[in-house]
């Protein structure tokens, strides 16, 4: 019964050193300073996975049992046993496995075995390393867990805190089992294949000699694969340290087991390194993270806080453009009260000085002004001369016209159709001057009355009778001025 099941990828990004040089196992004996932090550090993309695994209840175990190591596609005939025993507030595990292959196998950073238990949670322990020799290995480990699966997977070193994605062997239930057992599953995070390595250039299988206990070639793996998650920058204390126990452990003129003790303080110590450096660029990645979002939020903030100025601004403007507009209503509500009230003073000036012209001579009411109309017997026939009676009418008008200031007078000669056009045309001038220098002679200003001759055009009668003739022998006089014309007339 294989119960192994790969779920799809969840990314994780973490920040670390990618461009250290190859490690040298020619090392110093002293600490390394601290590295300088390159101006770019490049993002280590670790991509993890997610297994599961069948987790066991021994909380109930009276004595001990025995639990099925079975191997998983990656190597189908692998097998092995696990005797789990609860004793003294602990769970003793002996695990035994054969039909492994080299851990080289899956891949050239994989030189190991680890046996891992799995709780409820996912989180995983690492229970020890198997070491495997002519395809067999054993481990014996106390765990305080009273519930967990079993795991192998090949690694890196046998000191690693996350298991590799190359899940070797899980546990299963054998016959005789208690009934009591519990199943639960468990899920976890595995790191993907080569994710530890995946700042080094790609790297075969070590080729491993009798001599150099594999111990010592976990050791390389370990400060290879800590210097590419940028330990010498990030932790150069505990990174010296793994140098220089590595160095110890490359002495190969000592003995076996004094080398073996140094390389794995070594793997320790090189993992410890590890672990730090990918804590701190966790930690420099979120307060990254939380700068770059409260740069947003102070870029937001900003922007509404221009935005609000504006709206204040805009609103200021607009009541203070509302204020001149409505100072600019009162004074034009004032100018036409203004206006009206002239208007009203206008026309009864108007009124008042159509009734005394009217009173002496015709007069009527036009946009031009007030024409009063000279005709009838004011002039003899054929010549310019005012008679008596003009000069009576003239000398009123002329005492109405000087009591009235701003006022401008047109005397205008017409004449009626007998006589050539040329002779009326000097008769009208001549009419109209005389009429002219006889009002100034009575009072009326110079400079206000003009005069001007229409011959025999514009009649008002007909030339056929004497009587039409007569009235159209005339002088019109056209008051214009401030109160007598009409506004439209006069352009306002």
């Amino acid at each position: 019964m294989n119960m192994w099941k790969t779920i799809p990828f969840a990314a994780a990004l973490l920040v670390i050193q990618a461009e250290e040089a190859p490690y040298n196992t020619a090392v110093s004996n002293s600490a390394p300073a601290q590295s300088a932090q390159p101006s770019t550090v490049p993002l280590y993309r670790v991509t993890v996975v997610q297994g599961s695994a069948k987790a066991i209840n021994y909380r109930n175990l009276k004595s001990s049992s025995k639990v099925d190591l079975m191997g998983t596609v990656l190597v189908s005939n692998a097998s092995g046993t696990a005797t789990v025993k609860n004793e003294n507030g602990g769970i003793h595990i002996t695990a035994k496995v054969k039909n492994l292959p080299p851990a080289s196998s899956f891949g050239g950073e994989f030189l190991t075995y680890v046996l891992w238990g799995i709780s409820p949670e996912g989180r995983a322990t690492n229970l020890g390393e198997l070491a495997i020799k002519h395809g067999k290995g054993s481990v014996k480990v106390t765990e305080q867990l009273k519930t967990f699966g079993l795991v192998v997977t090949a690694e890196p070193y046998f000191a690693v805190s996350q298991p590799s994605d190359v899940v070797v062997l899980e546990n299963v239930l054998s016959k005789g089992s208690p009934s009591q057992f519990e199943f639960i599953d468990a899920k976890y995070e595995l790191l993907k294949r080569g994710q530890y390595t995946l700042n080094l250039a790609p790297i075969d299988p070590m080729a491993m000699d009798a001599k150099t206990p594999l111990d010592v070639y976990q050791a390389r793996n370990a400060v290879r694969i800590a210097q590419a998650a940028g330990a010498s920058y990030y932790a150069p204390e505990a990174f010296g340290k793994a140098q220089n126990f590595l160095k110890q452990a490359e002495i190969s003129g000592g003995a076996k087991k004094a080398r073996i003790m140094v390389a794995r303080e070594t793997v320790q110590r090189a993992e410890d390194a590890r672990l730090i450096a990918v804590q701190k660029q966790e930690k420099e990645q979120l307060a990254l993270e939380k700068k770059l979002a409260q740069d947003k939020v102070d870029a937001a903030q900003k922007e509404t806080a221009v935005a609000e100025a504006a709206e204040v601004t805009a609103r200021k403007q607009a009541q203070l453009a509302e204020k001149e507009n409505e100072a600019l209503r009162t004074t034009n509500e004032g100018l036409w009260s203004k206006n009206e009230g002239l208007q009203a003073k206008n026309e009864g000036l108007k009124s008042k000085l159509m009734e005394q012209l009217n009173s002496i001579l015709q007069t009527r009411a036009t946009a031009r002004g007030l024409i009063v109309n000279m005709s009838g017997v004011l002039f003899q026939n054929g010549k310019a001369t005012l008679l008596p009676a003009a000069r009576e009418k003239l000398s009123k008008i002329a005492g109405v016209l000087s009591t009235h200031k701003g006022l401008k007078i047109e005397a205008e000669g017409f004449t009626d159709s007998n006589g050539s056009e040329a002779y009326n045309q000097n008769l009208s001038e001549k009419r109209a001057m005389n009429t002219r220098d006889y009002l100034v002679s009575q009072g009326v200003p110079a400079g206000s009355i003009t005069f001007k001759g229409f011959g025999e055009e514009h009649p008002i009668a007909s030339n056929d009778t004497d009587a039409g003739r007569q009235e159209n022998r005339r002088v019109e006089l056209v008051v214009s001025g401030e109160g007598v014309t009409d506004s439209k007339a006069a352009g306002l």
